[in-house]
């Protein structure tokens, strides 16, 4: 692959990225948590691998996001007529975004809460 293709091919990908932001609310609510969670860390100085944890959960949660808004655009797509199959696939995609963001969220816990409590 040149490099010509390579920059096409980076163009499509933000292309998505961009769609998904400006048309997803719960991407950009995931998007200002995230924004949030690394000034959070920033204040409190994480080491190496609570970063680590910190980043890997945000690239979780924003990447099953993407995913679960491509699926349903497929569904909708393939499918534009309300059907009992076409709401499984789509509730377990939204589903995995779910799981995702408790991870996230647990795994925010178990680092900044011991930093909140230094505080006191």
């Amino acid at each position: 692959m040149n490099a010509k293709n390579r920059r096409i091919g980076f163009s499509f990908a933000w292309n998505g990225i961009k769609e998904v932001f400006l048309s997803e609310f719960n991407f950009r609510l995931h998007t200002i948590s995230a924004l949030f969670v690394l000034l959070t860390g920033f204040y409190f100085r994480l080491a190496t691998l609570e970063w680590a944890f910190i980043i890997l959960s945000i690239g979780m949660v924003l990447i099953t996001e993407t995913m679960n808004t491509a699926i349903e655009k497929m569904v909708d797509y393939m499918k534009p007529e309300i059907h009992p199959t076409a709401k499984v696939i789509k509730d377990i995609a939204a589903g995995s975004v779910l799981l995702a963001t408790i991870t996230a969220g647990l795994i925010g816990l178990v680092i900044f809460i011991p930093k909140v409590i230094e505080l006191w």
